[in-house]
């Protein structure tokens, strides 16, 4: 497990890390979600080794992290840093060549890796040739070929279309049922909420909220409830108790004051006849990332 406690940064007499601390399980997908400026780009690089961190501690497995364990890191920076004038799978292959495998091993794990990232067709075509969607995943195909065991990603679906972003998570997914710990910051908030295992949000340097999916939703939901009956629901806006947010005849979305409250509305709404649904709504990550950055 990637244990951070108490990382701290300050660039002048500016913090730009605060007390940042939280966990990256194995088997897990950690998404690490922040406006622009929040510290998440910088709190990676310190994972990394990249920048160097005021206080605080970066450990892996119970021991802090040296040198020699990053080694077992996959890193893929928001900016891309592959050599444009080389070929896809060379390319590829001697990063993990560096990584100590034989040119044979490498050239089979990159060939693999490229074809499981949907680039099959482009293994000799030079990176510049690529687009902008085809080069992100060459970039994550740099991050993954060692099978590293900890995975530290800055925007990978950066760029991508929704085909190719479900084409690279299914690969992340892989990786983390594997035993991989990943960590991943996006802006696209949708795809964050249906990947992730954890969720991890910053704001002004300081972690607002963190833990996993379902227990932060559970967290900050409210006694919100949908219901869809075969009659119409306009009898809902005189019930005490109840605020209706979405109306259209047999369909409503409602507040209640109380759970109590939720339950009279149930039976009622028996009464009044068959009922197709009736559930709580739980918050979505957008609403969540907008309640805890206030």
């Amino acid at each position: 497990m990637l244990q951070l406690t108490g990382i701290t940064k300050s660039y002048g007499g500016r913090r730009v890390l605060d007390d940042v601390t939280f966990d990256v399980r194995p088997g897990r997908l950690t998404g690490f979600v922040g406006g622009n400026g929040a510290g998440k780009t910088t709190t990676m690089r310190i994972v990394l080794g990249v920048l160097a961190k005021d206080a605080g501690t970066v450990m892996l497995d119970g021991a802090e992290v040296t040198a020699s364990d990053r080694r077992r890191f996959g890193y893929m920076p928001e900016e891309r840093g592959l050599y444009p004038k080389m070929k896809v799978l060379e390319h590829i292959t001697y990063l993990a060549r560096l990584h100590g495998f034989t040119k044979t091993d490498a050239s089979a794990r990159a060939t693999a890796l490229l074809e499981q990232l949907g680039l099959g067709e482009r293994l000799n075509d030079n990176v510049e040739t690529l687009s902008l969607g085809n080069q992100q995943r060459a970039q994550i195909a740099a991050a993954l070929v060692h099978d590293p065991e900890v995975l530290v990603l800055d925007e990978p679906f950066s760029g991508l279309d929704p085909l190719a972003v479900d084409v690279v998570a299914a690969v992340l997914q892989d990786r983390a049922a594997q035993g991989a710990a990943i960590v991943f910051s996006s802006h696209q908030l949708d795809v964050v909420e249906r990947l992730c295992d954890d969720l991890v949000i910053i704001a002004g340097g300081t972690i607002r909220a963190a833990g996993a999916r379902d227990d932060l939703r559970a967290r900050y939901s409210t006694r919100r409830f949908e219901l869809v009956s075969a009659g119409d629901a306009g009898w809902l806006r005189t019930e005490p108790g109840v605020e209706v947010l979405e109306f259209d005849g047999g369909y409503a979305v409602f507040d209640a004051d109380s759970d109590e409250t939720a339950q009279r509305v149930l039976r009622q709404a028996v009464a009044q006849g068959d009922v197709a649904s009736f559930a709580p709504q739980h918050p979505t990550l957008a609403q969540i990332f907008k309640e805890v950055i206030q």
